[in-house]
């Protein structure tokens, strides 16, 4: 094992140039915990509003800090407890808390955090799963409560979120309806959606009607507008901008709190489960190594993605 690992670390708010991959101590596994030699690491785009100085709960006095929340990889250290659940070598993706950095090339990771990696995919895709699929989940379940029979419109459903939740929603046993640019309605429509709105030529409100739940990964006028395809009763939730109390009381529906996924590996299980399954396709837009990093962030900032990028570090 090498005495550093590399890792992108972020020392002071700005654009991609503030990114920098820099050495740093292997960190040593305690407890439940175990170290983790990462293959993949996602880039979502929480680290590039982290860069910016846009994320409030990252603030000017809390850097440096290592980017990253998800990743995939195997298992090279155990902790004092850990070895009576897992073991050296396995497949593992996970997704951590704020308080580590996944895009590093050994991270320690919470025995509670991680789950064995799908086996139907190798780890890369793997990586592109636990942030933007657990977002996804813990927006339509735990917040919009989406339940089976019900009708869902999904803003933004080519986007990494949105293609996780579509299908998601789908396995749920929901009618999906998802917006989308003109050349992602045929993407969407293979991810499961039952109707793709091209909101480029298409009014939504003229297609999605008796919405149980909306879930925005938009905002804006795109959040101020769907009020009026929601029954009396329905629910929008978004992870940008909690949605106006007010004009949910006037529309007799419900507004959910905007809300920031949070590490969950009873959910992480069960989508690694549908993803065996094939029920749920990983899609890996674009991959870059890990000291091509910046690339990464400025091709996520122009948008266009269908799926995710991830970070390779083998």
């Amino acid at each position: 094992m090498a005495e550093t690992s590399r890792a992108v670390r972020l020392s002071w708010f700005g654009g991609a140039d503030a990114l920098m991959i820099d050495p740093t101590e292997i960190p040593q596994p305690r407890d439940d915990e175990v170290l983790v030699r990462v293959v993949a690491a996602s880039v979502n785009p929480v680290d590039y509003k982290i860069r910016e100085g846009k994320y409030p709960a990252v603030q000017e006095d809390d850097l440096p800090i290592i980017l990253g929340r998800d990743l995939a990889g195997t298992i090279e250290a155990l902790g004092t407890r850990a070895h009576y659940m897992l073991s050296k070598g396995e497949p593992v993706f996970a997704f951590i808390g704020q308080d580590r950095g996944a895009q590093s090339d050994h991270v320690v990771v919470k025995a509670i955090e991680l789950v064995a990696a799908p086996r139907s995919i190798d780890l890369v895709h793997a990586a592109a799963v636990p942030l933007a699929a657990i977002t996804a989940w813990q927006g339509l379940f735990d917040h919009g409560g989406l339940k089976e029979g019900q009708r869902v419109l999904i803003h933004g459903g080519a986007g990494g979120v949105g293609h996780f939740a579509i299908q998601l929603a789908k396995a749920k046993g929901a009618t999906v309806f998802t917006t989308c640019s003109g050349d992602d309605v045929e993407f969407v429509r293979e991810l499961g959606a039952d109707v793709g709105i091209d909101y480029k030529k298409e009014r939504f409100e003229d297609i999605a009607k008796d919405i149980d739940v909306v879930f925005d990964l938009i905002a804006g006028e795109t959040q101020d507008r769907s009020w009026a395809v929601l029954r009396e009763g329905g629910i929008m939730v978004s992870t940008l901008v909690e949605p106006d109390k007010r004009k949910a009381a006037e529309h007799k529906a419900r507004s959910a709190p905007r809300y920031t996924a949070q590490p969950n590996a009873a959910q992480l299980r069960e989508v690694a489960d549908l993803i065996d399954a094939g029920k749920v396709k990983v899609v890996v837009s674009e991959t870059f190594p890990l000291d091509e990093v910046r690339a990464a962030h400025e091709r996520l900032e122009k948008g266009g993605i269908r799926g995710k990028i991830v970070l390779t570090l083998t």
